[in-house]
């Protein structure tokens, strides 16, 4: 009786004993697992690193091809117009020199001239004064300034051509500009999420702040305390991008969320930016800042920009905010994978005594439509 209880505790030791190595081993291969990841995660981000720093060479290449081009272009249109700048300035000191022949021949003719009127007794050589008068009429014919001009009619069409390749080239950059523009979809704002005091345009293209609190239905998707509004489409694959006209405000937001930003509430996370539901910029006092989670960034910029552009780039999992007109970057939150749509969200702030009254507009936003 005793061994068989003997044999049933080193059995039942054994068993434990065996349960634990195996969890051992299950941790060595999840440790390996785990450090092989890393190994993949570090040679992806070598990968990436390398592939944007060719890109970025050959870019560069790209425009200074393009800069050599037109250097060599401008050095040989330079070129025929100090040719012909020559020709007509030596065309010109010919027909000066011959100017100054003939008045150096008149000078010696009054110098003789002068010597016969104080000898009184000698006759003037009429023929002599007729030739000379002959000679000074052709030279004079001959010297016209008028003669001698530029090809100003070879000059307008270089002018003309310069300022087409100006405009070609204006027309073209910054070339992300187009890139990024054909990006553009279609967006407009779903009232039924605006806060009370948020008037939205019947295109759904606008959102304005009043101070009178609209009779709304408390719909569960309306924001009721923060002063927001969300697009009724949302996005979830590709790349989206959208520009906003803030001209004229002093304070405003302007950002990305998942459809699970908090509503209603005093809660932190309502905020745009507040919370790891949404990404935004914010104007307020004549500063920009970017927020997410909760984390402030300040911008480097101070002046009040017209358009502000949004780009969302699923591939990359980037929300990008640029100023519209030149497509200056202002900052990029980088979220790896976004694990829900996302919509675009505006809030227009409050009014500040009249100097905040101008609405937030979405430039080229289409009517709304409902499913």
């Amino acid at each position: 009786m005793q061994w068989q209880l003997f044999s049933s505790r080193l059995g039942g030791r054994y068993t434990a004993t065996e349960a634990l190595e195996k969890h051992q081993e299950c941790l060595k291969k999840q440790r390996e697992a785990v450090k092989y990841r890393l190994k993949k995660l570090a040679a992806r981000q070598s990968e990436i690193t390398k592939k944007s720093s060719v890109i970025r060479e050959s870019i560069i290449r790209k425009y200074q091809e393009i800069q050599a081009i037109l250097d060599e272009d401008l050095r040989i249109t330079l070129s025929h117009l100090e040719m012909e700048e020559r020709a007509a300035v030596s065309a010109l000191d010919g027909l000066m020199e011959r100017n100054c022949y003939l008045i150096q021949e008149i000078e010696q003719d009054l110098a003789r001239l002068t010597v016969t009127l104080d000898q009184t007794d000698t006759e003037p050589d009429t023929m002599v004064i007729k030739v000379r008068q002959t000679k000074l009429v052709d030279v004079l014919n001959r010297t016209d300034p008028i003669s001698v001009s530029l090809d100003e009619v070879k000059a307008d069409q270089i002018l003309s051509l310069t300022n087409n390749m100006l405009l070609l080239i204006c027309s073209q950059t910054p070339i992300i500009k187009k890139l990024i523009k054909s990006y553009s979809s279609e967006v407009c704002l779903d009232p039924e999420t605006a806060h009370p005091k948020l008037i939205i345009s019947p295109k759904g293209d606008s959102a304005t702040y009043t101070d009178t609190w609209q009779q709304l239905p408390d719909l569960p998707g309306r924001f009721d305390t923060t002063l927001n509004v969300i697009s009724l489409q949302g996005y979830s694959f590709g790349r989206h991008y959208w520009e906003i006209d803030v001209t004229g405000k002093t304070y405003w937001e302007l950002g990305v969320t998942y459809p699970t930003i908090p509503r209603k509430g005093t809660t932190e996370d309502c905020w745009l930016g507040r919370g790891d539901e949404s990404w935004c910029v914010e104007f307020f006092d004549g500063e920009y800042t970017a927020w997410h989670g909760g984390v402030p960034h300040q911008l480097p910029f101070t002046r009040r920009f017209r358009q502000i552009g949004v780009l969302c780039n699923f591939p990359a999992g980037l929300v990008t905010f640029l100023e519209a007109d030149n497509m200056t970057p202002l900052f990029s939150f980088c979220a790896g994978t976004f694990s829900d749509c996302l919509h675009l969200a505006l809030c227009p702030g409050h009014d500040h005594n009249g100097t905040n009254s101008k609405p937030m507009a979405i430039c080229n936003a289409p009517s709304p439509t409902r499913d």
